[in-house]
């Protein structure tokens, strides 16, 4: 696998965007998340975007941090947020999110964040699992769900 630094509007990162979207739209019977986000977020060294690409070039997994300071969504100041992690259906399981999730610490602490957050939810027990499992630790409620029974919010000291 080949990871790349890549614009949060890149066509591959959009595409993936699609399809996580769809799978989050299936698993919670809406429309996906609402979370506002924009590529300037994602812009270093306020945040980063990245994409896995297999050996044929084709996008297979994605992530991103963007800077949080406090704020009255729950954030606290030095947070970095965790955004869009996916995988390709048929290539989960390899540690791909993990490789990625290990990349996006490395680049939030080296930009001086303190703290990685991160949301998810009820319907996303392999996500839950990735993320107790990287020391990632149930911390008080954030952001655009914070108010939903569903939301579920961990954070790890960088």
């Amino acid at each position: 696998m080949n990871i790349r630094r890549v614009p949060f509007d890149h066509p591959d990162a959009l595409k993936l965007n699609d399809q996580v979207q769809a799978e989050y739209s299936v698993r919670y019977g809406d429309e996906g998340d609402a979370t506002y986000l924009a590529p300037e977020m994602f812009k270093p060294p306020v945040g980063l975007y990245l994409i896995a690409y297999d050996d044929q070039d084709r996008p297979v997994a994605t992530g991103g941090w963007r800077t949080q300071n406090l704020n009255d969504e729950g954030y606290l100041d030095g947070d970095a947020e965790l955004k869009r992690m996916y995988v390709i259906e048929e290539l989960r399981g390899r540690g791909l999110a993990r490789r990625i999730l290990a990349a996006l610490e490395e680049d939030a602490r080296a930009a001086g964040r303190t703290r990685m957050v991160l949301e998810t939810g009820t319907k996303q027990p392999e996500a839950v699992a990735l993320y107790a499992s990287s020391g990632y630790e149930p911390c008080a409620k954030f952001g655009y769900y914070r108010l939903y029974e569903t939301s579920l919010c961990y954070a790890k000291q960088l």
